[in-house]
Protein backbone atom coordinates (compact mmCIF):
# COMPACT_ATOMS: atom_id res chain seq x y z
CA UNK A 1 0.00 0.00 0.00
CA UNK A 2 1.60 3.33 -0.87
CA UNK A 3 2.35 5.86 2.16
CA UNK A 4 0.19 9.01 1.89
CA UNK A 5 1.43 12.41 1.64
CA UNK A 6 0.99 15.56 3.12
CA UNK A 7 1.51 19.10 2.23
CA UNK A 8 2.11 21.97 5.00
CA UNK A 9 2.09 25.32 4.00
CA UNK A 10 3.52 27.43 6.93
CA UNK A 11 5.81 30.49 7.13
CA UNK A 12 7.12 29.05 10.52
CA UNK A 13 10.06 26.65 10.35
CA UNK A 14 9.44 25.44 14.16
CA UNK A 15 5.87 25.08 13.26
CA UNK A 16 6.55 23.15 10.18
CA UNK A 17 9.08 20.98 11.72
CA UNK A 18 6.66 20.58 15.17
CA UNK A 19 3.62 18.79 12.78
CA UNK A 20 6.35 17.30 10.38
CA UNK A 21 7.83 15.39 13.37
CA UNK A 22 3.54 14.37 14.22
CA UNK A 23 2.93 13.19 10.98
CA UNK A 24 5.79 10.82 10.57
CA UNK A 25 4.98 8.80 13.63
CA UNK A 26 2.10 7.83 11.82
CA UNK A 27 3.67 6.89 8.72
CA UNK A 28 2.55 10.27 6.59
CA UNK A 29 5.22 11.09 3.97
CA UNK A 30 5.63 14.76 4.07
CA UNK A 31 7.00 17.83 2.31
CA UNK A 32 6.98 21.84 3.68
CA UNK A 33 6.70 24.97 1.63
CA UNK A 34 7.06 28.33 3.13
CA UNK A 35 4.47 30.68 1.45
CA UNK A 36 0.90 29.98 -0.40
CA UNK A 37 2.78 30.96 -3.79
CA UNK A 38 5.21 28.07 -3.10
CA UNK A 39 2.13 25.71 -2.47
CA UNK A 40 0.35 26.60 -5.58
CA UNK A 41 3.63 25.97 -7.50
CA UNK A 42 3.86 22.95 -6.02
CA UNK A 43 0.71 21.31 -6.95
CA UNK A 44 1.04 22.46 -10.70
CA UNK A 45 2.88 18.60 -10.42
CA UNK A 46 2.00 16.98 -7.30
CA UNK A 47 -1.15 15.93 -5.76
CA UNK A 48 -0.80 15.36 -1.64
CA UNK A 49 -3.45 13.59 -0.20
CA UNK A 50 -3.97 16.13 2.60
CA UNK A 51 -2.83 19.71 3.07
CA UNK A 52 -2.10 21.67 6.62
CA UNK A 53 -2.52 25.34 5.83
CA UNK A 54 -1.53 28.18 7.91
CA UNK A 55 -3.53 31.25 7.70
CA UNK A 56 -1.44 33.84 8.16
CA UNK A 57 1.63 34.46 6.30
CA UNK A 58 3.36 37.16 4.32
CA UNK A 59 1.88 37.30 0.89
CA UNK A 60 -0.74 35.43 -0.07
CA UNK A 61 -2.77 34.58 3.30
CA UNK A 62 -4.27 30.86 4.09
CA UNK A 63 -7.37 31.68 3.01
CA UNK A 64 -6.69 33.17 -0.42
CA UNK A 65 -4.60 30.08 -1.15
CA UNK A 66 -7.79 27.44 0.29
CA UNK A 67 -10.18 29.84 -2.89
CA UNK A 68 -7.36 29.32 -5.36
CA UNK A 69 -7.28 25.88 -4.59
CA UNK A 70 -10.71 24.71 -4.48
CA UNK A 71 -11.58 26.98 -7.61
CA UNK A 72 -8.64 24.65 -9.79
CA UNK A 73 -10.66 21.18 -10.53
CA UNK A 74 -7.91 19.57 -10.73
CA UNK A 75 -6.93 20.49 -7.23
CA UNK A 76 -10.54 21.16 -5.79
CA UNK A 77 -10.50 17.49 -4.24
CA UNK A 78 -7.47 17.60 -1.72
CA UNK A 79 -9.08 18.15 1.86
CA UNK A 80 -7.32 21.42 3.28
CA UNK A 81 -6.82 21.31 7.03
CA UNK A 82 -6.30 25.32 8.14
CA UNK A 83 -4.39 25.77 11.65
CA UNK A 84 -4.34 29.09 13.23
CA UNK A 85 -4.41 30.80 16.30
CA UNK A 86 -7.77 32.73 14.89
CA UNK A 87 -11.22 31.59 16.84
CA UNK A 88 -14.98 32.03 17.00
CA UNK A 89 -17.11 30.74 14.76
CA UNK A 90 -17.00 33.65 12.43
CA UNK A 91 -13.10 32.37 11.35
CA UNK A 92 -14.45 28.85 11.36
CA UNK A 93 -17.42 29.43 8.79
CA UNK A 94 -15.53 31.31 6.28
CA UNK A 95 -12.70 28.63 6.00
CA UNK A 96 -15.88 25.95 5.78
CA UNK A 97 -17.46 28.16 3.37
CA UNK A 98 -13.69 28.35 1.11
CA UNK A 99 -13.85 24.77 1.15
CA UNK A 100 -11.29 23.90 4.22
CA UNK A 101 -12.75 20.48 5.74
CA UNK A 102 -11.72 22.13 9.35
CA UNK A 103 -9.92 24.37 11.71
CA UNK A 104 -7.16 23.25 14.06
CA UNK A 105 -5.68 25.70 16.84
CA UNK A 106 -2.40 26.35 16.29
CA UNK A 107 -0.64 24.83 19.36
CA UNK A 108 -1.34 22.06 17.64
CA UNK A 109 -1.76 18.49 19.64
CA UNK A 110 -1.22 14.28 18.54
CA UNK A 111 -4.11 13.21 19.27
CA UNK A 112 -5.68 16.31 16.97
CA UNK A 113 -3.56 15.58 14.48
CA UNK A 114 -4.54 11.58 14.12
CA UNK A 115 -8.14 12.37 14.39
CA UNK A 116 -7.86 14.38 11.20
CA UNK A 117 -6.36 11.58 9.83
CA UNK A 118 -8.54 8.77 10.49
CA UNK A 119 -11.64 11.38 9.57
CA UNK A 120 -10.21 11.86 6.78
CA UNK A 121 -8.98 7.61 6.03
CA UNK A 122 -5.52 8.16 6.19
CA UNK A 123 -4.77 5.83 8.63
CA UNK A 124 -6.17 2.39 8.32
CA UNK A 125 -7.72 0.69 11.18
CA UNK A 126 -6.01 -0.39 13.89
CA UNK A 127 -8.29 -3.16 15.09
CA UNK A 128 -7.25 -6.70 13.79
CA UNK A 129 -9.93 -8.25 12.01
CA UNK A 130 -7.79 -11.84 11.57
CA UNK A 131 -7.58 -12.58 15.41
CA UNK A 132 -7.90 -16.55 16.20
CA UNK A 133 -10.01 -15.58 18.92
CA UNK A 134 -12.49 -14.30 16.50
CA UNK A 135 -15.74 -16.70 16.37
CA UNK A 136 -18.24 -16.46 14.16
CA UNK A 137 -21.84 -16.88 17.05
CA UNK A 138 -24.01 -19.02 15.77
CA UNK A 139 -28.05 -19.65 17.46
CA UNK A 140 -26.85 -22.55 19.58
CA UNK A 141 -24.02 -20.45 21.13
CA UNK A 142 -26.51 -17.61 21.78
CA UNK A 143 -29.14 -20.36 23.42
CA UNK A 144 -26.66 -21.45 25.81
CA UNK A 145 -24.93 -18.09 26.97
CA UNK A 146 -28.77 -17.96 28.30
CA UNK A 147 -28.67 -20.76 29.64
CA UNK A 148 -25.77 -19.84 31.76
CA UNK A 149 -27.00 -16.35 32.33
CA UNK A 150 -30.04 -17.70 33.82
CA UNK A 151 -28.53 -20.09 36.09
CA UNK A 152 -26.47 -17.46 36.97
CA UNK A 153 -28.65 -14.31 37.84
CA UNK A 154 -29.52 -15.36 41.43
CA UNK A 155 -26.24 -15.79 42.27
CA UNK A 156 -25.50 -12.61 40.96
CA UNK A 157 -28.23 -11.10 42.30
CA UNK A 158 -27.76 -11.71 45.98
CA UNK A 159 -24.18 -10.61 45.42
CA UNK A 160 -25.46 -7.63 44.26
CA UNK A 161 -28.53 -7.03 46.65
CA UNK A 162 -25.76 -7.61 49.48
CA UNK A 163 -23.14 -5.09 48.30
CA UNK A 164 -25.78 -2.45 48.07
CA UNK A 165 -27.17 -3.38 51.33
CA UNK A 166 -23.71 -3.06 53.07
CA UNK A 167 -22.85 0.44 51.22
CA UNK A 168 -26.57 1.37 51.77
CA UNK A 169 -25.49 0.45 55.96
CA UNK A 170 -22.21 2.44 56.12
CA UNK A 171 -23.82 5.41 54.52
CA UNK A 172 -26.81 4.97 57.03
CA UNK A 173 -24.20 4.81 60.14
CA UNK A 174 -21.81 7.66 58.33
CA UNK A 175 -25.21 9.89 58.16
CA UNK A 176 -26.58 9.27 61.54
CA UNK A 177 -23.22 10.14 62.83
CA UNK A 178 -22.74 13.66 61.40
CA UNK A 179 -26.24 14.27 61.96
CA UNK A 180 -25.88 13.46 65.62
CA UNK A 181 -22.65 15.18 66.15
CA UNK A 182 -23.47 18.42 64.21
CA UNK A 183 -27.31 18.36 66.68
CA UNK A 184 -24.76 18.09 69.49
CA UNK A 185 -22.27 20.71 68.74
CA UNK A 186 -26.04 22.99 67.76
CA UNK A 187 -27.41 21.99 71.18
CA UNK A 188 -24.47 23.18 72.80
CA UNK A 189 -23.89 26.43 71.02
CA UNK A 190 -27.71 27.18 71.55
CA UNK A 191 -27.53 26.13 75.12
CA UNK A 192 -24.42 28.46 75.28
CA UNK A 193 -26.78 31.64 73.74
CA UNK A 194 -29.75 30.89 76.23
CA UNK A 195 -27.54 31.03 79.12
CA UNK A 196 -26.17 34.55 78.19
CA UNK A 197 -29.80 35.63 77.47
CA UNK A 198 -31.52 38.15 79.73
CA UNK A 199 -34.12 35.48 80.77
CA UNK A 200 -31.70 32.99 81.91
CA UNK A 201 -29.01 35.21 83.17
CA UNK A 202 -28.97 35.13 87.23
CA UNK A 203 -29.81 38.59 89.02
CA UNK A 204 -25.49 39.42 89.74
CA UNK A 205 -24.78 38.57 86.05
CA UNK A 206 -27.78 40.02 84.63
CA UNK A 207 -26.28 43.11 81.93
CA UNK A 208 -28.10 46.44 81.89
CA UNK A 209 -31.56 46.73 80.84
CA UNK A 210 -30.19 48.87 77.67
CA UNK A 211 -28.19 45.76 76.21
CA UNK A 212 -30.09 44.62 73.35
CA UNK A 213 -29.46 40.30 72.68
CA UNK A 214 -32.03 39.94 69.54
CA UNK A 215 -28.83 38.66 67.51
CA UNK A 216 -28.38 35.88 69.75
CA UNK A 217 -32.24 34.59 68.78
CA UNK A 218 -31.81 34.92 65.44
CA UNK A 219 -28.28 32.90 65.99
CA UNK A 220 -30.48 30.09 67.52
CA UNK A 221 -32.80 30.28 64.72
CA UNK A 222 -30.35 29.48 62.32
CA UNK A 223 -28.99 26.62 63.91
CA UNK A 224 -32.27 25.41 64.21
CA UNK A 225 -32.90 25.50 60.25
CA UNK A 226 -29.21 24.16 59.48
CA UNK A 227 -29.97 21.24 61.90
CA UNK A 228 -33.39 20.80 59.45
CA UNK A 229 -31.45 20.65 56.19
CA UNK A 230 -29.21 18.13 57.72
CA UNK A 231 -31.59 16.14 58.36
CA UNK A 232 -33.68 16.16 55.08
CA UNK A 233 -30.14 15.88 53.24
CA UNK A 234 -30.02 12.54 55.46
CA UNK A 235 -33.52 11.86 54.51
CA UNK A 236 -32.95 12.20 50.52
CA UNK A 237 -30.06 10.55 50.40
CA UNK A 238 -31.60 7.42 52.01
CA UNK A 239 -34.56 8.15 49.16
CA UNK A 240 -31.73 7.81 46.46
CA UNK A 241 -29.81 4.47 47.43
CA UNK A 242 -33.64 2.76 48.55
CA UNK A 243 -34.29 3.51 44.98
CA UNK A 244 -31.06 2.48 43.32
CA UNK A 245 -31.44 -1.17 45.15
CA UNK A 246 -35.33 -1.17 43.45
CA UNK A 247 -33.76 -0.13 40.14
CA UNK A 248 -31.43 -2.73 40.38
CA UNK A 249 -33.74 -5.72 41.36
CA UNK A 250 -36.08 -4.96 38.36
CA UNK A 251 -32.49 -5.18 35.86
CA UNK A 252 -31.63 -8.33 37.03
CA UNK A 253 -35.39 -9.76 36.93
CA UNK A 254 -35.65 -8.47 33.16
CA UNK A 255 -32.67 -10.23 32.72
CA UNK A 256 -31.93 -12.82 30.14
CA UNK A 257 -34.95 -15.24 29.72
CA UNK A 258 -34.82 -18.76 28.82
CA UNK A 259 -36.32 -18.92 25.62
CA UNK A 260 -36.17 -20.04 21.73
CA UNK A 261 -33.50 -17.17 19.85
CA UNK A 262 -34.27 -18.15 16.87
CA UNK A 263 -38.11 -18.21 17.34
CA UNK A 264 -37.53 -14.75 19.00
CA UNK A 265 -35.59 -13.76 15.87
CA UNK A 266 -38.37 -14.74 13.66
CA UNK A 267 -40.91 -12.71 15.77
CA UNK A 268 -38.77 -9.43 15.86
CA UNK A 269 -38.69 -10.10 11.83
CA UNK A 270 -42.30 -10.15 11.41
CA UNK A 271 -42.77 -7.05 13.47
CA UNK A 272 -40.51 -4.94 11.62
CA UNK A 273 -41.85 -6.36 8.65
CA UNK A 274 -45.68 -5.57 9.77
CA UNK A 275 -44.54 -1.65 10.79
CA UNK A 276 -42.20 -0.96 7.99
CA UNK A 277 -46.05 -1.71 5.95
CA UNK A 278 -47.77 0.28 8.42
CA UNK A 279 -45.15 3.39 7.43
CA UNK A 280 -45.73 2.61 3.93
CA UNK A 281 -49.30 3.00 4.47
CA UNK A 282 -49.47 6.19 6.36
CA UNK A 283 -47.26 7.57 4.02
CA UNK A 284 -49.47 7.14 0.94
CA UNK A 285 -52.38 7.88 2.70
CA UNK A 286 -50.73 11.63 3.45
CA UNK A 287 -49.65 11.90 0.25
CA UNK A 288 -53.08 11.84 -1.58
CA UNK A 289 -54.79 13.95 0.81
CA UNK A 290 -51.91 16.16 1.25
CA UNK A 291 -50.20 16.47 -1.65
CA UNK A 292 -46.78 15.97 -0.40
CA UNK A 293 -44.70 13.00 1.96
CA UNK A 294 -46.19 12.61 5.27
CA UNK A 295 -44.01 14.20 8.39
CA UNK A 296 -43.39 17.00 5.88
CA UNK A 297 -45.45 19.33 7.72
CA UNK A 298 -45.29 22.98 6.40
CA UNK A 299 -46.22 26.16 8.49
CA UNK A 300 -49.45 27.75 7.69
CA UNK A 301 -48.44 31.49 7.28
CA UNK A 302 -44.84 32.07 6.79
CA UNK A 303 -43.08 34.84 7.64
CA UNK A 304 -42.20 37.37 5.28
CA UNK A 305 -39.45 39.78 4.63
CA UNK A 306 -39.77 42.47 2.02
CA UNK A 307 -36.38 43.10 -0.23
CA UNK A 308 -35.44 46.31 -2.14
CA UNK A 309 -34.68 46.32 -5.74
CA UNK A 310 -31.42 45.37 -6.68
CA UNK A 311 -30.14 44.09 -3.05
CA UNK A 312 -29.33 40.39 -2.31
CA UNK A 313 -32.04 38.44 -0.92
CA UNK A 314 -30.21 36.56 1.94
CA UNK A 315 -28.05 39.87 2.53
CA UNK A 316 -27.67 43.02 3.59
CA UNK A 317 -30.55 44.31 6.48
CA UNK A 318 -32.00 40.65 6.23
CA UNK A 319 -29.27 39.23 8.14
CA UNK A 320 -30.40 41.05 11.18
CA UNK A 321 -33.78 39.35 10.63
CA UNK A 322 -32.58 36.02 10.17
CA UNK A 323 -29.94 36.34 13.15
CA UNK A 324 -33.03 36.56 15.66
CA UNK A 325 -35.41 34.20 13.74
CA UNK A 326 -32.46 31.33 14.21
CA UNK A 327 -31.94 32.43 17.24
CA UNK A 328 -35.67 31.96 18.35
CA UNK A 329 -35.29 28.38 16.87
CA UNK A 330 -32.18 27.15 18.62
CA UNK A 331 -33.86 28.43 21.95
CA UNK A 332 -36.78 26.15 21.11
CA UNK A 333 -34.61 23.24 20.15
CA UNK A 334 -36.42 23.60 16.85
CA UNK A 335 -35.91 19.96 14.64
CA UNK A 336 -36.93 20.44 10.61
CA UNK A 337 -35.89 22.23 8.00
CA UNK A 338 -36.23 26.20 7.52
CA UNK A 339 -37.38 26.71 3.77
CA UNK A 340 -36.46 29.89 2.77
CA UNK A 341 -37.98 30.60 -0.88
CA UNK A 342 -36.99 34.23 -2.35
CA UNK A 343 -39.89 35.73 -4.91
CA UNK A 344 -38.63 38.20 -7.29
CA UNK A 345 -41.09 41.18 -8.32
CA UNK A 346 -41.32 42.36 -11.82
CA UNK A 347 -40.69 46.29 -12.19
CA UNK A 348 -40.94 48.80 -14.69
CA UNK A 349 -37.30 49.14 -15.30
CA UNK A 350 -35.36 52.14 -17.66
CA UNK A 351 -31.94 51.54 -19.57
CA UNK A 352 -30.90 48.52 -21.73
CA UNK A 353 -28.89 45.10 -21.12
CA UNK A 354 -25.59 46.31 -21.82
CA UNK A 355 -25.45 49.77 -19.66
CA UNK A 356 -27.95 48.12 -17.04
CA UNK A 357 -31.44 48.70 -16.13
CA UNK A 358 -32.75 50.98 -13.63
CA UNK A 359 -36.57 52.18 -11.55
CA UNK A 360 -38.21 54.30 -13.94
CA UNK A 361 -39.63 57.65 -12.45
CA UNK A 362 -42.28 57.47 -10.39
CA UNK A 363 -44.03 59.47 -13.33
CA UNK A 364 -43.41 57.73 -15.73
CA UNK A 365 -45.90 56.30 -18.10
CA UNK A 366 -45.92 52.59 -17.55
CA UNK A 367 -46.14 52.84 -21.75
CA UNK A 368 -43.05 54.34 -21.67
CA UNK A 369 -40.86 51.59 -19.37
CA UNK A 370 -38.06 49.78 -21.10
CA UNK A 371 -37.99 46.47 -19.58
CA UNK A 372 -41.12 44.99 -17.42
CA UNK A 373 -38.96 42.41 -14.86
CA UNK A 374 -36.08 41.91 -12.80
CA UNK A 375 -32.89 40.90 -14.70
CA UNK A 376 -30.85 40.39 -11.67
CA UNK A 377 -33.33 38.79 -9.18
CA UNK A 378 -31.98 35.02 -10.16
CA UNK A 379 -28.49 36.05 -9.88
CA UNK A 380 -28.92 37.59 -6.57
CA UNK A 381 -31.12 34.42 -5.73
CA UNK A 382 -28.21 32.29 -5.89
CA UNK A 383 -25.93 34.15 -4.41
CA UNK A 384 -25.39 32.79 -0.57
CA UNK A 385 -23.52 36.03 1.19
CA UNK A 386 -20.69 34.50 4.36
CA UNK A 387 -22.71 35.90 6.46
CA UNK A 388 -25.56 33.88 5.77
CA UNK A 389 -23.51 30.58 5.43
CA UNK A 390 -22.27 31.44 9.06
CA UNK A 391 -26.16 32.15 10.51
CA UNK A 392 -26.70 28.72 8.93
CA UNK A 393 -23.75 26.71 10.55
CA UNK A 394 -24.87 28.61 14.02
CA UNK A 395 -28.75 26.88 13.26
CA UNK A 396 -26.66 23.55 12.98
CA UNK A 397 -24.43 23.51 15.81
CA UNK A 398 -27.10 25.28 18.16
CA UNK A 399 -29.70 22.06 17.18
CA UNK A 400 -26.65 19.85 17.06
CA UNK A 401 -27.60 18.83 13.91
CA UNK A 402 -31.44 18.80 14.27
CA UNK A 403 -32.14 21.68 12.09
CA UNK A 404 -31.36 23.23 8.89
CA UNK A 405 -32.05 25.57 6.25
CA UNK A 406 -32.62 25.16 3.10
CA UNK A 407 -32.64 28.37 0.10
CA UNK A 408 -34.95 27.53 -3.02
CA UNK A 409 -36.52 30.28 -5.50
CA UNK A 410 -40.29 30.90 -5.16
CA UNK A 411 -42.65 31.57 -8.15
CA UNK A 412 -42.74 34.69 -9.80
CA UNK A 413 -46.28 34.29 -10.94
CA UNK A 414 -47.25 34.10 -6.60
CA UNK A 415 -47.72 37.23 -5.43
CA UNK A 416 -48.71 38.85 -2.13
CA UNK A 417 -50.40 41.77 -4.26
CA UNK A 418 -51.72 42.03 -7.58
CA UNK A 419 -50.27 44.19 -10.34
CA UNK A 420 -52.70 46.56 -11.56
CA UNK A 421 -54.63 46.79 -14.79
CA UNK A 422 -52.57 48.68 -17.85
CA UNK A 423 -53.98 51.41 -18.97
CA UNK A 424 -53.34 54.55 -20.59
CA UNK A 425 -53.05 55.99 -16.98
CA UNK A 426 -51.11 53.67 -15.25
CA UNK A 427 -47.79 54.83 -14.09
CA UNK A 428 -44.53 53.42 -13.15
CA UNK A 429 -44.88 54.34 -9.64
CA UNK A 430 -48.21 52.60 -9.09
CA UNK A 431 -46.89 49.62 -10.80
CA UNK A 432 -43.43 49.18 -8.90
CA UNK A 433 -45.43 49.49 -5.27
CA UNK A 434 -47.20 46.06 -6.22
CA UNK A 435 -43.36 45.11 -7.42
CA UNK A 436 -42.27 45.97 -4.25
CA UNK A 437 -44.23 43.98 -2.44
CA UNK A 438 -43.92 41.16 -4.55
CA UNK A 439 -40.11 41.19 -4.47
CA UNK A 440 -39.80 39.33 -0.75
CA UNK A 441 -38.56 36.51 0.95
CA UNK A 442 -41.23 34.14 2.74
CA UNK A 443 -39.78 31.44 5.63
CA UNK A 444 -41.28 28.51 6.47
CA UNK A 445 -40.94 26.08 9.02
CA UNK A 446 -41.09 22.02 7.87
Amino acid sequence: MAAKRALIVDDSKSARLFLSRILVQHAIEVETVESAEDAIEYLSDHRPDVIFMDHQMSGMDGLQAVKLIKNNPITATIPIMMYTSQEGELYVGQARALGAVGVMPKQIKQADVSKVLYDLHLLADRRRTDSADIHPVTLDALAEAAVVAERAAPAIQSITENALREQFDELRRALVASVETQSDRIIADFHAVLRDTPLFATTADKPPPARDHGWAWAIASIALVVSLASTALWWREASLHQALITEQRRALRENVQPSSLPAAAAESNDSAEQGTTEQTAVASASRKSHGKPAGDEVTAKPTVIQVPYGESPLGGARLETFRQFFNRLIVQKFRGVVDIRTFPGRYCLIGNATDGYSLAPDDLAYSRCDAVGNPDAAELAQREPLGFANLVGELRAGTKGAGSARVVAGDAAATLMPYPDVSPNLTAGEWNRAADSNNRVEIRLR
